[in-house]
């Protein structure tokens, strides 16, 4: 039988490299001829990603699977403003890229027995490097960390700017609706991500959807039941295969990406939860980026002491650093940051924390409702574990998100979802006030509502999804098909 290598690129941020590895341990796990390796590029723009690759030994990845470090470039070398930096990333490290490979493939000449080169898997917005697939003669596929329905709006966002003429920049803070065919309501034009609006880095937007038409594959972290209207636009023919492949999550059990100096962190909130009611704690976490002014942490401080409900919030502190894209840090004392009084207040009922090991929190009976970003992992992670989302989205698709979760699927209540705070705001001048927060959250914690009981019913789908024969099992099987046949 022939073996066969896939080299795996995906942007070094926390929820896409994640999805990258536990998409690549899947296929290992599925095709017995098939090894992977994940590249990561670095520097990567958030420390957590360096420290979740790091932890990735020999000894948590499945047989035929490794995570390779690709070296580090000089911070001076990548462009770190808006979303110039994902091209400039990936431009300067296709030497790197090119050396691995041609490592590999004179290694494998040498013996028979070695896997082929069967082609590459880059992330969507990992620009520039199909070029390599084809200079080593290899297919190359693209795999999506968001839904089947953002990828329909970058194709038809590309096709008015590039067929049409349209201008996007007039669609900021404009009241136009778009009708994308890859959604079924019309979405409001004003919750475009922000990287279509900025002309700096709206190239990368439009080259990241004009190579969706030229490659072999599109791979999409989604499932045909969540998004069966958004997956059946994309079957026309007109692209390259879609397969719905999801959701996939970070696998639980696995503590090897908390490192050792959050293991007690990790045990005292775990034990915190033990102690809770099935389906009390309303669960706050804003992904790896998210963060807010002091005025915001006040309006959901006041928020959380008046609805009542127990309270799990993941308070993060934003970045200092007005010059270049840099993460949120953990606050060295609350104190500093929530209204004087409020942890004394609420210590019965409330837990503030900084990290959270978020697929276990969401996974734990006691959490009943998900304050979030909407963030696709995070939105897959929620409907996996039945708990329903109140939708805040921050920053790049997490509008769109939160539109298709609210609004096109039902599956969500919305905060605010034309909030943004994100790379090219200096913070976000809108405060949305403890009232509406404390009104949201309150139908999100309702437990015989409309909405929980879809979010469940979505819940049980998703897994018969990965299960054998189900919807994603299956696209699974015709990919891997796929890339067997890249070698003859």
């Amino acid at each position: 039988m022939k073996k066969v290598e896939v080299v795996f690129i995906p942007l070094p941020a926390m929820g896409h490299v994640i999805a990258a590895v536990e998409l690549a341990k899947l296929i290992v796990e599925r095709g017995n001829q098939i090894s992977t390796s994940v590249l990561i590029m670095h520097p990567a723009p958030d420390p957590s990603t360096a420290k979740y690759t790091e932890s990735l030994s020999a000894s948590t990845l499945p047989n035929r699977m490794r995570v390779v470090d690709l070296p580090s470039l000089e911070h001076t070398a990548v462009s770190n403003t808006g979303g110039n930096w994902m091209a400039s990333l990936a431009d300067a490290h296709k030497p790197h890229v090119k050396e691995f490979v041609s490592k590999f493939k004179t290694q494998s000449e040498l013996s028979p027995d070695s896997p082929r080169l069967a082609g590459f898997v880059f992330d969507s917005f990992v620009l520039g490097m199909e070029d390599l697939a084809e200079e080593f003669g290899v297919p190359w596929y693209v795999f999506s960390a968001s839904g089947a329905a953002f990828i329909g709006s970058m194709l038809h966002l590309q096709a008015l700017h590039d067929e049409q003429k349209v201008d996007l920049f007039e669609f900021e803070n404009s009241d136009a609706e778009l009708e994308i065919p890859s959604l079924v309501n019309r979405f409001p034009a004003k919750l475009l991500p922000s990287i279509v609006f900025h002309r700096q880095s709206f190239s990368t937007f439009l080259d990241a959807a004009r190579r969706l038409r030229k490659t072999r594959g599109i791979v999409v972290n989604t499932f045909k039941e969540l998004e069966s209207h958004a997956v059946d636009s994309l079957s026309n023919g007109e692209i390259p295969p879609v397969y719905p492949v999801g959701p996939i999550v970070r696998s639980q059990g696995n503590d090897y990406d908390f490192g050792s100096d959050r293991i007690n962190d990790y045990k005292d909130i775990m034990q915190w939860l033990d102690d809770q009611p099935p389906s009390s704690v309303l669960f706050l976490c804003f992904g790896s980026w998210g963060s807010f002014s002091i005025d915001q942490v006040k309006e959901i401080a006041c928020a959380l002491e008046q609805c009542g409900h127990r309270f799990l919030w993941c308070l993060r502190k934003p970045s200092s650093s007005k010059a270049k894209i840099e993460s949120p840090s953990d606050y060295l004392n609350f104190q500093e940051i929530l209204p004087q009084g409020f942890l004394d207040r609420t210590v019965e009922r409330g837990k503030v924390i900084g990290w959270a090991p978020q697929v276990e929190i969401l996974a734990h009976k006691a959490v009943g409702g998900f304050v979030s970003h909407c963030g696709w992992n995070s939105t897959l992670e929620s409907i996996l574990f039945g708990v329903p989302i109140a939708a805040w989205p921050l920053y790049g698709e997490q509008q769109f998100n939160a539109f298709e979760m609210v609004i096109e699927l039902g599956l969500a209540v919305e905060i605010k979802i034309d909030y943004r705070n994100d790379f090219f705001l200096d913070g976000s001048k809108v405060i949305v006030s403890s009232d509406e927060i404390k009104k949201r959250v309150k139908f999100a914690m309702e437990q015989d509502s409309e909405i929980r009981n879809k979010v469940k019913e979505m819940s049980q789908l998703s897994r018969k999804a990965l299960l054998a024969n189900g919807s994603s099992y299956s696209a699974l099987d015709l990919l891997i098909e796929d890339m067997m046949k890249n070698i003859a």
